[in-house]
């Protein structure tokens, strides 16, 4: 096997490692028999850093980036990756996507400011949400992002802050799709029952038609305001890349429609995220899991390119630029959850194996059902002999991995989930006051901690007692 070293701080060459049983291009099984991300054994890191973990590959996060920008680019002449800074919004991932060249989709002051302080070209970065607070708005528009508007009295707002800044804005407005061809179309769960178009038509985002045109001719008389995209987000309902070019020649038919009734074409358009990605041992979620079968970057570029062309042909229209924001396509594959057994629990008809890790830290194994294929760190190619529910210490079920077919697994053990890169570090809780884990990236044979382990100081010092339940606590009665 030969590893790739990298001397800190120059341009990989992202030669993928040739591992006896990959798992990605940069985390399979290394020659000791042990998990392997990069150049590193990750039992060794499980040691010297603790426990519950989390690993990043930078070199499998660049890779992962460049072939999903290679794919688009292939199918369509301009095009945009914006990623998604919710996925994992760590100053050292953004950084990385920096380097890359990617923009980033932002929610909320936090972010934004994140991605303003790891040095982000703002005029890549959109700021979206539903309820944008007057704090938000005022750090886009200083710093020349893009404000995706998404409530009537947004604009407004907008304006009134960009005359007091003496600043231009640049402004797209999220659709409200009306995705009719995937009214009978059923998926995953996400945002709760129904079909594709049942539970988009049900979320909160986007503004209809008659909103948008709205805007839009009242944003055209408006001299601060710069109309710049649409945008929509299908969201991971399907893993059907038909299903994305249907909404993606969509957009292209709103395009035409503003066009004809409110005298604005966009010259940008934003298709959002959701896109999935498939591994041959399964990930995502349980009802719909992606495994080898499931479709690639190229696959969505291909579909989603030519639906947009399509359209545009058929309006009369130019190409817009496309915009998309991919996150736990780009940033899942690129992460491991690590965590160490502790009790093992046998009852009458079932196997528990403890661990630290727990469903504050894979929140979606719960929240969404979702799928983290699990190893065990050493021997990570050992044949499972039996199965047993990997669970964490919390006060409830905690299933992290129920009804996994394991090797024998003993106190201190540690056992690895796949694919957790994305959503995981940036939705992690402290239920029952457990201390947020550590991040490690890993470049070659280097291993350094780019987020610190936090401490129970950094947890209570949140709390405050009033001084009347101090003096009730602590003061002798007389």
């Amino acid at each position: 096997m030969t590893i790739q070293e990298k001397i800190p701080g120059s341009a990989p060459q992202l030669t993928p490692v040739d591992y006896s049983v990959k798992f990605g291009e940069f985390i399979g099984i290394g020659p000791n028999g042990d998990l392997f991300v990069d150049g590193c054994d990750v039992q060794v890191l499980a040691e010297k850093f603790g426990t519950p973990l989390y690993i990043i590959s930078e070199n499998q996060l660049r890779y992962t980036y460049r072939a999903f920008r290679d794919a688009f680019r292939r199918h369509y002449p301009e095009v945009e990756i914006l990623f998604a800074n919710k996925s994992n919004n760590g100053l050292a991932i953004r950084h990385i996507m920096n380097q890359e060249g990617a923009g980033g989709d932002c929610f909320g002051a936090q972010e934004m400011y994140m991605a303003l302080l790891a040095g982000t070209n703002a005029r890549t970065l959109v700021l979206n949400g539903s309820n944008k607070q007057d704090e938000e708005l005022e750090m886009a528009i200083a710093n020349g992002l893009c404000i995706n508007i998404d409530a009537m009295d947004e604009l407004d707002r907008i304006v009134e802050i960009a005359e007091r800044l003496d600043r231009d804005v640049d402004v797209g407005i999220r659709l409200k799709l009306d995705l009719e061809p995937l009214r009978e179309r059923t998926g995953v769960s996400m945002h709760g029952p129904g079909t594709l178009k049942q539970q988009s038509d049900s979320t909160k985002w986007g503004m209809t038609r008659e909103q948008t045109v709205e805007i839009v001719k009242r944003a055209l008389g408006m001299p601060r305001i710069k109309l710049k995209e649409t945008h929509f987000h299908l969201s991971r309902m399907s893993n059907d890349p038909n299903d994305f070019a249907v909404m993606a020649r969509e957009m292209l038919t709103w395009s035409g429609y503003l066009r004809d009734n409110a005298g604005w074409t966009p010259p940008c358009i934003d298709i959002g995220g959701g896109w999935t990605f498939g591994k041959w041992y399964g990930t995502g979620p349980n009802s719909q899991l992606d495994d080898a079968k499931a479709p690639t970057a190229e696959d969505y570029a291909r579909l989603c390119s030519a639906a947009i062309k399509e359209e545009a042909a058929r309006l009369g229209l130019p190409l817009p630029k496309l915009r998309l924001e991919p996150g736990r396509a780009l940033s899942g594959p690129a992460g491991v959850a690590v965590g160490r057994v502790g009790a093992v629990k046998v009852g009458a008809s079932k196997k528990w194996v403890n661990l630290d890790l727990s469903t504050n830290h894979l929140s979606w194994a719960a929240v969404l059902d979702w799928y983290y294929h699990a190893v065990p760190v050493k021997n990570a190619g050992a044949e499972g002999s039996e199965v047993v529910d990997l669970v964490g210490p919390l006060c409830n079920s905690d299933e992290v991995g129920s009804h996994r077919k394991m090797p024998p697994l003993k106190r201190g053990d540690f056992v690895a989930f796949l694919d957790a890169g994305g959503y995981t570090e940036s939705s992690a809780a402290r239920y029952n006051a457990q201390l947020l884990p550590a991040t490690v990236l890993v470049s070659g044979t280097h291993a350094e901690i780019i987020t610190e382990r936090e401490q129970l100081k950094d947890v209570a010092g949140r709390f405050r007692v009033p001084p009347r339940l101090l003096a009730s606590s602590f003061t002798p009665k007389v």
